[in-house]
């Protein structure tokens, strides 16, 4: 067998595997209804990576301040124009199957299976990438997760922000 037959063939079945994974996704296993929103479980993953340090240590603060932070993405989502919203979701689409990952990212493992240090490690290479379309979806990702936790109030103390103190008259 010649080389180039070699890897002309090894190139042909690498990419029908690749796309045969995709396509092939098993049953999602539902494991939290309230992550049952669209990208909600992706959100979970990247929030404790970009907002490091932020969430309170308490369990029960920490969920409540994730799961608020989650709804304020969702909020914030919604309000986006048309053509953003398009391209946010299709970031997250991509995101979440295994042959965007591997376009995206190098790898076909899932977020949710990547160590905090992996994804600290993949978003700062998007944020270094020569291509102005991986540091666009970073800053992305990154501003969006910032605005809607920084959009409620409970965390402004973070900023050292009071909220407003109306005058009664």
């Amino acid at each position: 067998m010649k080389r180039r037959t070699f890897l002309a063939t090894a190139l042909v079945g690498t990419g029908a595997l690749a796309l045969g994974v995709n396509v092939y996704s098993p049953p999602a296993v539902n494991i939290n209804p309230a992550l049952d929103n669209p990208h909600r479980l992706l959100f979970s993953v990247l929030l404790p990576v970009v907002l490091d340090g932020a969430f309170p240590t308490v369990e029960a603060h920490r969920l409540a301040a994730q799961t608020r932070t989650l709804d304020a993405i969702e909020q914030t989502i919604a309000v986006l124009p048309d053509d953003q919203q398009q391209e946010l979701l299709q970031l997250l689409g991509l995101l979440e199957q295994r042959l965007g990952l591997l376009l995206l990212t190098g790898s076909m493992t899932p977020l949710m299976m990547r160590s905090p240090q992996e994804l600290v490690q993949l978003l700062q290479s998007w944020r270094e990438h020569f291509l102005d379309m991986m540091v666009t979806a970073y800053q992305g990702l990154r501003d969006l997760i910032m605005a809607s936790y920084y959009s409620c109030p409970e965390h402004w103390h973070h900023l050292h922000y009071d909220k407003p103190k109306y005058f009664e008259s």
